[in-house]
């Protein structure tokens, strides 16, 4: 049984060695009473060149609770600032969050860290802890994204513990250990950039260019590359976003992966309805992180990234780069609507078709993700009355369809191919906010079969699972008044 402990280095450490003040804070994490494995990811292990019997070694379940850290690993917590709800926060930081290194996969570095693991120096008046409810739901989401073909962090295991946090109630302290290409953010640039540390923030653009981007130079073009990326990837990650249904509920710089994963799972929600007006959050009392906003928030977002990074490259970089973002956001939209509708390729006609379906599902109230899985049976001699039914106004679907018709009647694909192709890009099972929550209720009880029945459920969302149809349906009624904030 491998010891998880032998193949963590610390690159970032040696990367930062006489400035780590400016980077990062040594940190100790702090133990848990009777810590208990809630879901033990053993595919993800798999992944990263581990046997499924890691989790079976108390000494990795040890590491991974934050109860025992070897003496040959120093755990630390990132030093980060950022705009909130569009305000300057100024200096944040991960405040219940430690790294302990990084593990080489595939040729490329992941992070591992432990969120709940105790206080930083970031913690401001928090208690360092995360609670089983957020938990779940960070666990949950983060490896459905993954399986929906989303660039995400990971979570590699959730452990419960009987040690008390306070919130609106007592709850309990649980720690996530997620896994990550980065946990570089935009709003680090920022910190930096506001404080004057040009040659911090410099010597970070060196090191994800050395690290994401080993043959570019450590120049000019070289941060050019960075920040290019950073747009290209936000603009690609939220156009999935937009066509998956999924809203992450706190688009804050300082919740901006430089890379363009999604990061921090926080009051995220998948729509039921679809409703472009959709909020996740309920601490969002003004929108600004709608649904259908979430687009320009990535965009304004960006210009904050680019006025950190002003001091690397000229002005006309960042703005040519930043041009990009509009054509690569619509371009990945646009492909990701085609492959849902099973079109092969793009004609001139098929983003007003697109926007016409959208508007119709948001008119009658169509439950989004039963949609699509629904219209991957469809065809243009058959009745359809089971998809036409789904709506109010039956006569929108049927006018729509019939665009739908004459639009299939240019594709080269056979019908059975074009489902099995739907099939494959609409999932049968998205995370209900109404499942979290009954996973949670039962987790809370000491029950954690719901917890790892929905995980598998979720690694696997294009596949039938007919013994969980259930979770298939539009949402219970009780769902409605379940609401989800910035507390954790």
């Amino acid at each position: 049984m491998h010891a998880i402990h032998s193949r963590l280095a610390q690159h970032f450490l040696d990367a930062f060695s006489g400035a780590e003040h400016e980077h990062f804070s040594h940190v100790q994490s702090q133990p848990i009473q009777q810590p208990t494995a809630v879901i033990e990811n053993r595919e993800l292990a798999m992944e990263m060149g581990f046997e499924q019997s890691l989790f079976d070694n108390p000494a990795n379940l040890a590491l991974l609770s934050g109860n025992t850290i070897p003496n040959n690993i120093q755990p630390i917590a990132l030093v980060y600032a950022g705009h909130q709800f569009g305000v300057w926060a100024g200096q944040l930081g991960d405040g219940r969050a430690m790294t302990l290194g990084e593990i080489e996969v595939a040729g490329e570095l992941w992070d591992l860290q432990l969120k709940g693991a105790g206080t930083t120096p970031y913690s401001r008046f928090g208690d360092g802890r995360a609670v089983l409810r957020s938990s779940i739901r960070e666990y949950l989401c983060s490896e459905a994204m993954h399986a929906l073909g989303i660039d995400t962090t990971r979570a590699l295991c959730l452990i419960n513990s009987s040690t008390p946090v306070y919130r609106e109630s007592v709850e309990s302290a649980a720690v996530v250990c997620r896994v990550a290409r980065s946990h570089i953010r935009f709003g680090s640039f920022e910190h930096h950039h506001y404080r004057g540390q040009t040659g911090a923030l410099k010597a970070l653009a060196d090191y994800l260019l050395e690290r994401h981007f080993p043959t570019t130079k450590r120049d000019g073009e070289g941060y050019r590359e960075l920040f290019e990326n950073a747009v290209v990837k936000t603009a690609q990650t939220i156009a999935k976003w937009q066509a998956i249904g999924f809203s992450h509920g706190v688009m804050n710089t300082d919740n901006m992966s430089i890379l363009g994963d999604t990061i921090d799972y926080g009051p995220f929600g998948f729509m039921d309805s679809y409703d472009p007006n959709f909020i996740c959050n309920h601490s969002d009392n003004r929108g600004r992180y709608a649904f259908k906003n979430q687009p320009s928030i990535g965009l304004w977002n960006l210009n904050a990234l680019a006025t950190a990074l002003s001091s690397l490259m000229p002005s006309e970089h960042l703005i040519a780069a930043l041009e990009r973002y509009e054509s690569e956001y619509q371009a990945g939209f646009l492909r990701a609507m085609a492959s849902k509708l099973g079109l092969a390729q793009i004609e001139p006609g098929d983003r007003m078709m697109i926007d016409n379906l959208l508007a119709i599902l948001a008119s009658n109230r169509v439950d989004y993700c039963n949609f699509f899985r629904a219209l991957c049976h469809y065809r243009p001699d058959r009745d359809n009355r089971v998809i036409g039914d789904l709506f109010i106004q039956r006569s929108d679907f049927d006018h729509w369809s019939g665009d739908y018709n004459e639009r299939l009647r240019n594709e080269t694909l056979d019908e059975e191919l074009r489902e099995r192709n739907m099939r494959a890009v609409n999932p049968k099972y998205i995370l209900r906010n109404y499942m979290a929550q009954e996973a949670i209720d039962a987790a809370q009880q000491g029950n954690y079969d719901l917890t790892r029945q929905l995980l598998m459920i979720l690694q696997t969302p294009f596949d039938e699972h007919p013994e969980f149809e259930r979770y298939a349906a539009s949402p219970p009624d009780w769902a409605a008044a379940l609401s989800v904030s910035c507390s954790s």
